[in-house]
Parts: C-alpha cells; sequence; structure tokens
C-alpha cells in the first residue's frame, strides 16, 4: 500500500487523493453520544431491580475472601458473618453516592485526554488473549514483540482510545515478572490513556508506582491516568487477590473496573431478569467498597456477559439475551449515577469467519444503543478471548469508527447548503459534480477502507481478495508507517531503572507476583 507523503505541492484531484491515501492516526475525541438510548425496563422495574439486588445483599450477603476487606467493613458497620458481608441498602446508597458520575482521564499527551461518564464513551481494545492469531493468520503464544506491535495499532487507530495492557500475554517473559514490561509497553508505543495490571496486589502497586514516574505523584494524587479492573467470583465472591490490587488503585485515586463474570445459566439463575438482579448486587457491593477505601475515588460499574450454552457449556456471545441484559444494566448504572463499563465486539469463532463477523455486530450495536461509557475488548477478540486476531483488531476498530459516527447523531450543519443543492439539480438530474458533493464527499458519509463495495468484475481483477487477507495488508503497513511518541528521556530512563530494580527483587518464578 503506497502512502504519499503529508505536504506534497499535488494540487486538484491529485492532491485530494494524496490526502485519501495519507492516513490520519489522530485519535478521536470521547463518543459524546448524539442518539436515543434504548431502555427496556419502566422506571418500575427498575426499582424491581434494584430492591431485588438491595435484598440479595442484605439477606444472602456477598463473601469477600479478604481480612482487610472484612475488617474495613467491620469499621463502616457493615454486618460481617465469617468471611460473608451482608449490606444494608442505605450503607450501600451512601457509598456509592460517592462515586463521580464523570470525571477526566489524563494521557502523556495532553491531546488525548478524554472527557468520561454520562454522555462520552471511549474504545478499549481487548486484553488478555493467550494466543494471538499473526501476520501470516497462525494461532501461536505472543512475545513482547507481539505485544508492542497491538500496542502501535492501538496508538494509530483513530476509534482506538487506549493502548490497554496485555492485550496479548508475552510468553517470553517471565510470568512474575511480566506485568512490568507490559506497562511499559503500553507507555512507551502510545501516548494514550492505558490499563493496568491488576493480577496481584504487588502487580498492582508496580503499575501505579509507575505511573507516578510518568506522570508525577502529586499528578496521579488528582488526575485519573490509568484503569485497574477487579473481576469477581460470580455467585457473590471477592476474592484476596481482586480487592487487594482493587485496594491498591483506589487508594491512588485511580479508577477501576468493578466486575462481576457472569456466565448466564452457570453462575447466574437462567433467566435474563434475575442474573440482572445478582449482577448488580454483586457490581454494588464492589463499588461500594471503593468508597469504604477513599470516598470520592472514581470508580466504574463493569461486569463481563456472556450467556451459556446448554448444549456444551461453552460461553457465547451476540445473543439476544446479552443484548438485553446489556441494555437493563445500561439502565440500573444510570439509575445509581455511576460510569458503566461493558465488552464490545466479542466473539466464539475460531477464525476471522462470517460468524465472527456477525456476534461482534450484534454485540457492538447493542452496546451502542445501551449507552456504555468505557467500551472494553473493542478490537481483537474471538474464540472467546483464547486469542487476539491482527485482522480482526483492525477490523473490529474500523466498525468501532463506524459507531461512534452513528452515535453522534445527526449533522444539520449544511442543511441548507443541501436542499439548496436540490434546487440546483432538478428532476433527473445527478449530483456527483455539485460544488456540494465536492465539498462534502468527504464527510457526507463513512468510507470503509477495509471493506470492498467494488463490482465483482473488479475485485476478481484486484485479486479476489477477502477481508481477512486486506486487514493483515493493512496490518503491515501500519506497523511500517508507525512513528513512535517519543517519551521524555529521562522518564524513560526512570521507568527502565524502576523496571531494572524491580525484576532483581521479584524472583523469576513461574507465579504470580504475591509476596515482592
Amino acid at each position: 500500500m503506497s502512502v504519499d507523503a503529508v505536504g506534497t505541492s499535488r494540487r486538484g484531484r491529485g492532491s485530494r487523493r494524496s490526502m485519501r491515501q495519507t492516513r490520519d492516526v489522530t485519535m478521536l475525541p470521547a463518543l459524546k453520544r448524539g442518539i436515543p438510548l434504548t431502555e427496556p425496563m419502566s422506571p418500575e422495574e427498575i426499582l424491581r431491580i434494584d430492591d431485588a439486588s438491595m435484598d440479595i445483599l442484605e439477606n444472602v450477603g456477598v463473601v469477600f475472601r479478604d481480612d482487610i476487606a472484612l475488617e474495613d467493613w467491620r469499621r463502616v458497620g457493615a454486618d460481617v458473618r465469617g468471611e460473608t458481608v451482608h449490606l444494608d441498602r442505605a450503607l450501600v446508597r451512601e457509598l456509592i453516592a460517592t462515586i463521580p458520575e464523570t470525571f477526566t482521564y489524563h494521557a502523556r499527551n495532553p491531546a488525548n485526554n478524554l472527557p468520561f461518564g454520562k454522555d462520552h464513551s471511549i474504545f478499549i481494545p481487548m486484553t488478555g488473549a493467550p494466543f494471538l492469531r499473526d501476520l501470516d493468520d497462525v494461532r501461536r503464544n505472543p512475545t513482547l514483540d507481539d505485544l508492542a506491535n497491538f500496542h502501535k495499532l492501538s496508538h494509530m487507530l483513530p476509534a482506538m482510545h487506549s493502548s490497554a495492557h496485555h492485550i496479548v500475554e508475552p510468553y517470553d517473559h517471565p510470568i512474575s515478572q511480566r506485568h512490568l514490561r507490559i506497562t511499559y509497553s503500553s507507555m512507551k508505543h502510545s501516548d494514550k490513556t492505558f490499563m493496568g495490571m491488576t493480577t496481584s496486589p504487588k502487580n498492582a502497586e508496580d503499575v501505579l508506582d509507575m505511573a507516578a514516574i510518568l506522570f508525577g505523584e502529586d499528578f496521579l494524587e488528582t488526575h485519573p491516568v490509568v484503569t485497574g479492573n477487579c473481576n469477581g467470583n460470580s455467585p457473590l465472591v471477592w476474592d484476596e487477590t481482586m480487592l487487594g490490587a482493587l485496594r491498591a488503585f483506589s487508594q491512588r485515586n485511580q479508577p477501576v473496573l468493578c466486575s462481576p463474570f457472569v456466565l448466564g445459566g452457570a453462575n447466574t439463575p437462567a433467566s435474563v431478569a434475575p442474573t440482572v438482579a445478582q449482577l448488580n448486587a454483586e457490581a454494588l457491593s464492589a463499588l461500594a467498597y471503593t468508597q469504604v477505601i477513599r470516598k470520592g475515588a472514581p470508580a466504574i460499574y463493569g461486569h463481563y456477559l456472556s450467556t451459556v450454552s446448554m448444549k456444551s457449556g461453552a460461553p457465547m456471545a451476540g445473543t439476544p439475551e446479552i443484548s438485553l441484559m446489556n441494555m437493563m444494566i445500561g439502565q440500573m448504572a444510570r439509575f445509581y449515577g455511576v460510569p458503566w463499563r461493558t465488552s464490545n465486539t466479542l466473539g466464539g469463532s475460531k477464525t476471522f469467519d462470517a460468524q465472527a463477523g456477525y456476534e461482534s455486530a450484534t454485540t457492538l450495536m447493542a452496546v451502542m444503543m445501551s449507552g456504555a461509557n468505557y467500551i472494553w475488548h473493542s478490537a481483537g477478540w474471538n474464540e472467546a478471548g483464547m486469542h487476539c486476531s491482527m485482522a480482526k483488531f483492525v477490523v473490529d476498530a474500523e466498525q468501532c469508527a463506524m459507531a461512534y459516527r452513528m452515535a453522534q447523531g445527526i449533522n444539520w450543519d449544511d442543511f441548507s447548503e443541501g436542499l439548496a443543492a436540490v434546487r440546483d439539480v432538478g428532476p433527473g438530474g445527478h449530483y456527483l459534480g455539485h460544488p456540494h458533493t465536492l465539498e462534502n464527499f468527504q464527510r457526507a458519509y463513512f468510507m470503509p477502507e477495509l471493506f470492498d463495495n467494488n463490482s465483482i468484475e473488479q475485485w476478481q481483477a484486484d485479486g479476489g481478495v477477502e477481508i481477512n487477507e486486506r486487514a493483515l495488508g493493512t496490518v503491515r503497513a501500519m506497523l511500517v508507517e508507525y512513528e513512535e511518541p517519543k517519551l521524555d528521556a529521562g522518564v524513560n530512563e526512570a521507568l527502565l531503572d524502576y523496571i531494572a530494580r524491580r525484576e532483581k527483587e521479584i524472583p523469576a518464578a513461574d507465579a504470580l507476583n504475591q509476596d515482592h
């Protein structure tokens, strides 16, 4: 793929062609919603879910497998029986009321700062894949170089608002030390906001220390810069690893996703509304705990959501029930006045095939209509998260850009000029050469780069290349074109010194860093 240099002396049609061929990698601003929300529940039904969730918290309780958390709950007056915490609804409401409804994510490049919450949304790539499908479409274990390539792509894709963290697991580095190199890669190869590892409390603390080197400790105290994730063990359990990581982020005033891990029908009731009631109780218990740790700390209502095949027990994506639950959960998050995270472009297909496209598109559309704020797993997810596809990564990102355009709503800015063109052209004419068309054609309609809309004859003449191969060609071109957003030399040196010191302190054991 040839890319003409920016700033050539071409004019007219050639100049316009050059503009089209020069890749624009400028990040899109945070999406500001301009279309109505889809809200299937009535106000009475919202209250019904709320009451059911509060009843679960009061009478069933939630297990917190962590001595520090149990003592924290006792301190604020919760009813703690062994490891089970029974939460009075008045206490829960009092605590979650202090969660900020909106805040701004700060990136190392201030141009990439992001207003967040309410009607502002952001897209974040997938994370956590133990395999990838590479540039040769081969499924294999990833390396640090593979991870770096995904961070580079995230930096270059306009609809991706974050470089994420371990998009893929780098198997060429010890597990106990891996988080350090992952965090450095996300900081080095992109100047967007990023996610932080929460695979152990110590890992979370390391990530936050590195964020303090990048931004300054005082800046961290008052500005969200990195996002942690706390996964629950449904039904109704939070474990020591996740809670310790949650504490680390909340203590440093950094946002954390409070995310029950739902497999509908397996670890929740086999019914939509009761599943949402349980999930809601789980999310509220973790959200409330963030405020026990630090009142006013940013926190995000989260979840991973799938249904389970009653034939095989395998998790499914793109089902109608998942779409309905996303819409319902969005309503609940807005009812409590907290930002909301969901998962996007999910699928269970083993290759980038029609199933992958259908499942991802179904999920994407429901998420956009539901009004999610933190839209995670928005690029690359396949095989139920077992691999990240380089081809699907860029196509998903383009789909997110298309969804972004739709969710902005209707543009009325040139309405009068367009109507004037109707009068100019009149019956039986065409608009292809009209000044209004020439002025607006590049922005009037979204023009996908990766979809082929030519005739079959033209497609065949161009080699009959299908989308997987086209996408891989785009990835190759992007990685050649990538320009690194340089870190300050002093900051870079300090980060590398920190990594070197911590790698000496943490044994290169085949285990998570729990103790060092």
